[in-house]
């Protein structure tokens, strides 16, 4: 299939005088997998919706591969949506459900044909041409659905929360073979979600919003190590956002201020933030939890704090710590032996300097 980019330019939409989306700004590349992610009402299903023209912006330009298709209807779009719920027809066959799109486009008999048992074969449902809908899985559901919308060959494929209808297990599986699918297509795809973990795992690049505003774009590590600010820091993965200030920035040092607690030195990072309030975030796993009393790591800065609660994961422990007027969370790694600290303990918390993000609102 051919490679198309997407490209959304200063695009705006108002329903009356409430702003859904506010100058958005991105550009999808040829043939990568690109989700939106979000939590409801940030505006990121609205923008899939406007792509395949459900919605039309009043402000802004959308393009697809240069060209601006503003005002283009839905149907002369050739783009393919798949929504959060499969509708398929359960009166027709899967194979009648697949070729649905090309039985509306005049395609031959054995064009129609040939096409619906490659795609069906694709996806691996080649064995299931003639059950109907309500005879298959939730899993094989969705993969009829994704069949329907790949094999009218569109230029983009839109996927509007898929797999918010599957338990966890087939969730995981499922995202692995949409992945897999769009790879062998090499087919641009845009996929929308409220998970976290689907969007990281699935996704080359994603961006983020919150009420209609782009907050940031780019890999998943990179949202996740360097957030543009405290509302990225806290969406993606789960972060310690600590509000207070910088109270003094040297060549070398930097001190932050944490109410109810005092003032913690750190290394200058290379971009300081200056002087005023700002919040300092880090991620759970990225503390060390010792006794008080421990010999603890130079390198780190320490906090002395009081466990509040504590929960076993399984793969690590968590910890909800009490350190001057505020919480924070640790995790710590499990081992068979290893016992947990319990409520009421007085613990020592060490922070890696390097790890430490000062972010503005």
């Amino acid at each position: 299939m051919n490679k198309v980019s997407l490209e959304a330019k200063n695009i705006s939409l108002s329903y009356g005088s409430t702003e859904v989306l506010r100058d958005i700004n991105l550009r999808v590349e040829p043939g990568e997998f690109f989700a939106l992610l979000g939590p409801s009402g940030s505006g990121k299903s609205t923008l899939l919706r406007l792509i395949a023209g459900f919605n039309q912006h009043q402000r802004g330009e959308l393009r697809v591969d240069g060209q601006d298709i503003t005002g283009i209807p839905p149907h002369a779009r050739n783009i393919g949506m798949v929504f959060q719920s499969y509708a398929l027809w359960p009166h027709m066959t899967v194979a009648e459900n697949v070729a649905f799109g090309l039985v509306e486009r005049r395609e031959t008999r054995e064009a129609i044909k040939r096409k619906v048992g490659a795609v069906l074969d694709l996806v691996g449902l080649g064995a299931y041409a003639q059950r109907r809908p309500g005879q298959l899985s939730g899993g094989q559901q969705q993969r009829v659905a994704l069949a329907r919308t790949v094999v009218i060959e569109p230029k983009l494929l839109l996927l509007d929360e898929p797999l918010s209808n599957l338990d966890k297990q087939l969730r995981v599986q499922m995202r692995e073979e949409i992945k897999h699918l769009q790879r062998k297509l090499g087919l641009t795809t845009i996929f929308v979600t409220h998970d976290q973990e689907e969007a990281m795992t699935t996704a080359d690049r994603m961006a983020v919003l919150d009420k209609g505003i782009l907050q940031q774009v780019g890999a998943a590590s990179g949202l996740y190590d360097f957030p543009g600010n405290r509302f990225v820091a806290s969406f993606v993965g789960t972060a310690n956002v600590l509000d207070g200030q910088v109270t003094a920035v040297s060549n070398e040092t930097l001190t932050f201020k944490l109410p109810g607690f005092g003032s913690l030195t750190f290394p200058r990072p290379a971009q300081a933030p200056s002087m005023g309030d700002v919040a300092m975030a880090f991620r759970p796993h990225q503390v060390s939890i010792q006794v008080r009393d421990a010999q603890v790591d130079a390198s780190r800065v320490w906090m002395d704090g009081l466990v509040e609660s504590a929960e076993f994961l399984g793969e690590s422990s968590r910890y909800r710590v009490r350190v001057g007027e505020v919480s924070m969370v640790a995790d710590q790694a499990h081992y068979a032996g290893l016992a947990m600290f319990p409520p009421g303990a007085q613990v020592r918390l060490g922070i890696d300097p390097t790890q430490v993000r000062f972010l503005h609102a």
